[in-house]
């Protein structure tokens, strides 16, 4: 299956449960901690790529003077316009679209964020390079992801693979930074910080299968008794399991226009 049709497959089963508070308190725990680092400006034309639900959006709206959402599953856009709706969010606008190939002009927004969606794609130096490419000069690129702690055990990709097949590859905070460079701007501040989240709620949310989430939940009891790392970071609370993710917030400006 092309990696793209397998993100819409995976993402429209979890388009009803992606912003439950209840199955996904990390994510919307820490919204308010990734607009507050975006630092919207009044006068800011802006841009959520690869946006889901637009929650990034949603929370970016009343700060700036307009948001375009765009992803590439149009069960989560749905969702995310009903709620935008009932919110009374009038400027901010849905567009389906591929973050690799964003349908818009070079130099149009004035702050544009992504989150979560570098780890998910096959092409993430293209997501980063369009990022660049549709910010304006002197502008702020901000990028919100899982990483990948080099000096960590284990290989959660495998495991993240195990409950969300869509899942790609967690990148560095260090190959991220390059590839913002290598697409013309450059990292200004960075916010890395651990998310401990709980075993079974992270598998209702994204509906995996029973014998897969039991699979999984084996794995991360085995290392627990001593096993073979899994990078998860697993701890026993209670009946359930621990593990812990770190997540970065990075913003990056492209050049001041000369003169």
């Amino acid at each position: 299956m092309e990696h793209d049709e397998l993100i819409r497959r995976e993402f429209a089963r979890q388009a009803g449960t992606f912003e439950d508070a209840r199955l996904n308190d990390a994510f919307t725990r820490h919204l308010a901690r990734l607009a507050d680092f975006a630092a919207p400006q009044p006068d800011d034309v802006c841009l959520d790529v690869a946006c889901g639900t637009g929650l990034v959006a949603r929370a970016l709206a009343p700060r700036v003077r307009h948001v375009t959402a765009l992803d590439l599953t149009p069960q989560m856009l749905a969702t995310g316009k009903v709620a935008a709706d009932r919110d009374g969010l009038r400027n901010l606008v849905f567009q389906e679209g591929d973050a690799t190939r964003l349908p818009f002009l070079s130099a149009s927004f004035d702050l544009v964020v992504t989150r979560f969606s570098l780890h998910q794609v096959s092409e993430p130096e293209s997501v980063v390079s369009e990022l660049v490419r549709v910010c304006r000069p002197g502008s702020r690129v901000v990028v919100a992801d899982l990483i990948r702690d080099p000096t960590l055990p284990g290989d959660p990709d495998r495991v993240e693979r195990l409950r969300d097949p869509s899942h790609g590859t967690m990148l560095t905070v260090e190959r991220i930074t390059e590839l913002l460079a290598r697409a013309g701007a450059t990292l200004e501040t960075a916010d890395v910080f651990p998310v401990e989240r709980p075993l079974t709620t992270w598998l209702e949310q994204s509906r995996t299968p029973a014998d897969v989430s039991a699979a999984i939940a084996e794995q991360l009891r085995t290392e627990l008794d001593g096993g073979t790392p899994t990078g998860m970071r697993p701890r026993a609370a209670g009946d359930d399991l621990m593990f812990t993710q770190t997540w970065a917030h990075l913003l990056a400006r492209l050049p001041r226009p000369a003169g």
